[in-house]
């Protein structure tokens, strides 16, 4: 089974896509979709479209998992953030992957074992569970392998995370 992990935005697009293997994982690959903040807004959204499908067409994973939005202070940020998640999400149901979604507590709870683990913590537990030699770089990308390890530990109740 394949998975890609999303960390959704607009600036940055962290990925992260694993395989299970036994009861293992293996790393299939990791990185950023970057989109420049001179870029039109609507231009951002269709390179981040783009490339989602780039990824999905490449590796091929069988599901998505994405993380859900926790809102900040900055109202615009989390309305363009919002917006290119539902791109995300688009260019995975356009492919017909099926699509889970978890909090940061669900995601630091599957990763660490603790719902208020710090972000070194979980890029730690990243590395140990995945058997890097290193923390993924950048940060984007180690939260995308986090979120796909996530769905992988929930696959036995994942109709409770299913996008629907």
């Amino acid at each position: 089974m394949r998975i890609i992990g999303i960390d959704p935005g607009i600036a940055i697009v962290g990925y992260g896509i694993i395989d299970i293997v036994g009861n293992g994982f293996s790393v299939v690959d990791y990185g950023i979709i970057e989109t420049p903040s001179t870029m039109d807004e609507l231009e951002r959204l269709k390179s981040i479209y783009d490339s989602m499908n780039i990824l999905i067409d490449r590796y091929n994973p069988q599901e998505a998992a994405i993380e859900e939005l926790f809102f900040n202070k900055n109202i615009k940020t989390a309305i363009q953030v919002a917006q290119a998640r539902g791109v995300e999400l688009l260019a995975c149901m356009n492919r017909g992957l099926e699509v889970y979604e978890y909090t940061p507590l669900q995601i630091k709870q599957a990763v660490v074992g603790y719902g208020r683990a710090e972000k070194k913590q979980i890029q730690e537990m990243v590395k140990m569970l995945l058997n890097l030699k290193s923390i993924p770089k950048p940060d984007d990308a180690a939260d995308g392998l986090a979120i796909a390890i996530t769905h992988a530990h929930s696959r036995k109740h994942k109709e409770m995370f299913r996008v629907k």
